[in-house]
């Protein structure tokens, strides 16, 4: 499980592969984990619970105690019982006679919810890695959206520039250089946008260890260098060694104890107690031993009996559910990766470098007179919304990833990363 979750941390930061050395002080994703398996409480609070569960074993493991009595009687009375003078003393010590393995049922029902605990500490370590990837690569996408805007502000200013020439030289209203410098303005909004949503994201990841003001700067990632995954059935196929579905053979563990246990019931203890008593006419003393057992142990066991073969029953029922439900999810986020990394791949080989061709054409036939303001912006406009596109496409593809290596805990890498950027290299 361990070498898993291991694998797992190793791919989620798949799309850091491409990026550049970063100074020290950077926090890259493997930073980012640390911190939250050294702080997350989540994390913390399985260790607490083993604790309680310790304890609870302990207790299990207790045999009935043993219970010393005293008693006096024929005291205080009338007639020849008067005083002390027929006074009857007893002491006692009883217990009770566990049968049917009722103490062997407890501890196994102790250590199986111990065991399962494991199990479970494992799927929270899991989910929090993937909130982790997921957190850091809004960071970096923030951080790739600002780069957009900042491509989108240079076309701009040479739109800005271009129309105030034309403008100089008599050739275009001032209208046009207005319209320019209006697109500019949004421009530079978006840039603003992008690194208020980067500085959000940050808090939002550095909230996951208790950091209130985050002071790191995160590595710049590469969101478009995109895997290639094993085939779906390959990848369905490592289901049922998820966390999740493990869970279940612990789960499994512990019913089994609860209805060994519920079995045990039907099997009657013996209570027995032995003793001695003294008379006080004639200074005598008699032993005395007695047992007792309860009747209809068995039809009382029952009902609770019923209800432990009832659960451990539904848990295969249980397990089907989840098993169709991580099938679904795996199936959606397969398909959303394959779709997402198509467009990626398409945008970037076909759609970006020929809207770049087209938007120089344009820059040099608006300067030399040939096309209108217009013709020109709409061509700006429409690369940067494909590089947007890219973009939104290349971060639906590795939350898609995430997602897919949660629930089957494997990197499934089989050849190297893309790197289908679509920007002019």
């Amino acid at each position: 499980m361990h070498m898993r979750i291991a694998a797992l941390a190793a791919c989620l930061a798949a799309f850091l592969a491409c990026a550049p050395a970063m100074a020290a002080d950077r926090l890259t994703l493997d930073d980012a984990i640390r911190r939250v398996e050294q702080a997350h409480p989540d994390l913390r609070l399985v260790g607490a619970k083993r604790d309680v569960l310790a304890a609870g074993l302990d207790q299990a493991s207790l045999r009935p105690p043993l219970v010393l009595g005293a008693s006096v009687e024929n005291v205080m009375g009338t007639g020849d019982r008067r005083f002390l003078d027929s006074a009857e003393a007893t002491v006692t010590l009883a217990s009770v006679f566990e049968r049917g393995g009722k103490l062997e049922a407890r501890r196994t029902l102790a250590q199986s919810r111990i065991d399962a605990l494991a199990v479970d500490r494992e799927a929270k370590r899991l989910d929090l890695l993937a909130e982790v990837a997921r957190r850091y690569l809004a960071v970096v996408a923030a951080q790739r959206q600002r780069d957009v805007a900042v491509q989108d502000i240079a076309q701009r200013r040479r739109t800005v520039a271009g129309a105030r020439h034309r403008f100089t030289a008599g050739a275009s209203p001032q209208s046009v250089v207005f319209a320019a410098e209006a697109a500019l303005s949004r421009a530079e909004l978006e840039r603003a946008r992008a690194q208020q949503r980067e500085r959000s994201a940050r808090q939002h990841l550095a909230a996951l260890w208790g950091e209130r003001d985050p002071q790191f700067a995160v590595a710049s990632g590469n969101p478009y260098a995109l895997p290639a995954l094993e085939a779906f059935s390959a990848l369905s196929a490592w289901l049922d060694r998820t966390p999740e579905i493990v869970q279940f053979t612990g789960e499994r563990r512990i019913r089994e104890a609860r209805l060994q246990l519920a079995r045990s019931q039907a099997t009657p203890d013996w209570s027995w107690e032995v003793g001695a008593r003294h008379f006080r006419e004639g200074n005598d003393v008699g032993v005395l031993a007695s047992i007792s057992i309860p009747l209809g142990s068995r039809s009382r066991a029952q009902p609770e009996i019923r209800a432990a073969e009832a659960e451990l029953a539904m848990l295969e029922i249980e397990r089907e559910s989840r098993d169709l439900s991580l099938y679904s999810t795996l199936a959606d986020a397969h398909g959303r990766y394959l779709s997402a990394q198509l467009e990626v791949r398409l945008l970037g080989r076909e759609v970006i470098p020929k809207l770049g061709q087209a938007e120089n054409a344009a820059e040099r036939a608006y300067r030399a007179g040939a096309i209108s303001y217009l013709e020109w912006a709409q061509l700006q406009s429409e690369r940067t919304i494909a590089r947007k596109q890219q973009l939104e496409a290349a971060l639906e593809a590795q939350r898609a990833l995430i997602e897919i290596q949660r629930l089957t805990g494997q990197p499934f890498v089989e050849g190297a990363a893309t790197n289908e950027q679509g920007e002019d290299q």
